[in-house]
């Protein structure tokens, strides 16, 4: 998924101040420090995202027969190699 930089700002900028009104969290670093390490943990998460679609997407189309993306056949196959793909992560 492609996120703009605008929205991965955005996104961090909230997160940020979600987790500053929490009573139970404690910033031991700057709030900007926080939020840009927030947003460069979800570009890193985006990236491998993207990855791990490829790969399940490059599965499907290595198949001897063509699979019509969208089909139930498809659907199935996609989150099947998907998983695989994060197994061998080891996530």
């Amino acid at each position: 998924m492609r996120l703009s930089r605008e929205k991965l700002n955005k996104l961090a900028a909230v997160s940020t101040e979600q987790l500053a009104g929490m009573s139970d969290v404690e910033f031991l670093e700057g709030y900007d420090d926080i939020r840009q390490e927030l947003r460069r943990v979800l570009e890193d998460l985006l990236v491998n995202e993207e990855k791990l679609d490829k790969a399940a997407r490059q599965k499907i189309e290595n198949q001897t027969r063509i699979i019509p993306e969208g089909s139930a056949e498809w659907n199935i196959l996609y989150h099947k190699y998907y998983n695989d793909e994060v197994k061998k992560l080891g996530i």
